[in-house]
């Protein structure tokens, strides 16, 4: 594919520094469907990106676009504050029929704001509320959002310096895998909070995410979150898990904690979960730690309701019969076999993989290679990203609706920008 950068324009001109993507992907986009995106000069391009996975359902997904035009024409409310409307009623009793029963999760429902980093802010302060402690526990190489408070939790030197000023309250302990298995689980953490003279002020929370998607693709173990919520349990701290990139789907049941067995007090969810793109995110918690006073915590976009009409009928369309998980962990399979041969033979043993559903990560030993790779897929039509506190893996996340076939055109112009980048000296 011949790709030609757009010409100086409003976006440098006008648009701050600031900016990211663009600079990785220089097209000027204006046109999607499904796992394709097109840019303004009719080159067309496999997205294994996903909008950074709020959009688990593909790009202007019908179902979902029918759902939201019916509703525009008839003049739907479409902003409502936390105002009871008939959107946000049918998202919630599709939510609790579909999600929320079937898997014996007595959560109520809250609705902090429209982005993930709203939703962080919330578990965070009421986790803070119900115990009546400052510190929270977080774990190397998370990421909760660019807000001073999701900042304080999140492990990126880089992003953690934007805040210019002291993040505190915040105290990280070794994620899973930290010590390449040689000091057993939660050693130091349990250590601390039993010794008096540690100067571990006893937290309020722990918040994990159970695989960190831009930490690197970090896969925590079922019995590592297990032991972690047993954890939180005997010291009376709050587990918060931060689904908001790992939930609706994404990893194969409906929430990433599902497969280990646990029920976190508080659970965070964005991205994906209005189905079509559309900003929206949730904090759900235990019945008993609903001690807001109403208006406490509040925000003039918390009730997008074009989001709860698109969310309801992804909710109707794609879980109630069980078959999306199912879909989505063979079609990690797939993906996981087509790893297997590219990181053994196309990386020249330079590389290894690892994710779950779909979502993976191809982490690079000469680390500068994952952007080569990612420069290289896109110039063959396929966006990718990198993640990890170096750039050093390349991030699938396709659509959970990608079909085989699409996959399999993914993964294979995958192989070739990894075989192509190895024709490329180290570090270039």
């Amino acid at each position: 594919m011949t790709i030609t950068p757009p010409a100086l324009s409003v976006f440098e001109t006008t648009e701050s520094e600031v900016r990211s993507y663009c600079r990785g992907w220089p097209a000027v986009f204006d046109r999607a469907q499904g796992s394709h995106i097109t840019d303004e000069d009719g080159h067309t391009y496999l997205d294994f990106f996903a909008g950074a996975g709020s959009l688990n359902y593909g790009h202007n997904n019908p179902v979902l676009k029918r759902a939201l035009i019916d509703y525009i024409e008839r003049d739907g409310i479409t902003h409502g504050l936390d105002m009871a409307t008939s959107a946000k009623r049918a998202f919630l009793e599709s939510f609790q029929n579909v999600i929320l029963r079937p898997r014996d999760l007595p959560y109520k429902v809250m609705f902090p704001g429209p982005t993930g980093t709203n939703a962080v802010e919330s578990a965070l302060k009421l986790a803070r509320k119900v115990k009546n402690r400052e510190s929270v526990v977080s774990f190397t190489n998370a990421f909760h959002g660019m807000s001073l408070g999701s900042l304080a939790v999140t492990g990126n030197a880089f992003k953690r310096a934007g805040a210019g000023i002291p993040l505190v309250h915040g105290t990280p302990m070794p994620f899973d895998h930290y010590f390449d298995d040689k000091v057993p689980d939660f050693l130091w953490f349990e250590r601390l909070l039993e010794d008096r003279g540690s100067g571990l002020n006893k937290p309020a929370a722990v918040i994990v995410e159970t695989i960190q998607g831009e930490g690197g693709i970090n896969v925590a173990r079922p019995e590592w979150l297990r032991a972690l919520s047993d954890l939180c349990h005997r010291h009376d701290m709050l587990l918060i898990v931060d689904d908001i990139q790992m939930g609706c789907g994404r990893t194969g049941p409906f929430f990433s904690f599902e497969e280990a067995g646990i029920v976190p007090d508080i659970v965070t969810v964005s991205k994906s979960i209005s189905g079509y793109g559309l900003p929206m995110s949730l904090c759900l918690f235990r019945p008993e730690l609903d001690v807001w006073e109403p208006g406490e915590h509040n925000g003039t976009f918390r009730g997008n309701n074009p989001a709860f009409v698109t969310a309801a009928a992804a909710l109707n369309t794609y879980w109630a019969d069980g078959q999306m998980e199912k879909q989505t962990l063979a079609r990690g399979e797939q993906v996981e076999q087509a790893l297997v041969g590219i990181c053994s033979e196309s990386a020249g043993g330079g590389a290894e993989f690892r994710g779950r559903g779909l979502v993976w990560g191809i982490e690079f030993h000469d680390k500068p290679r994952a952007t080569a790779v990612c420069r290289r897929a896109f110039e063959l039509g396929l966006l990718l990203e990198t993640s990890g506190p170096e750039s050093e893996v390349v991030k699938l996340l396709p659509a959970l609706t990608v079909t085989p076939e699409e996959l399999d055109e993914g993964l294979r112009t995958l192989d070739r920008a990894v075989r192509d980048t190895a024709r490329v000296p180290a570090g270039v």
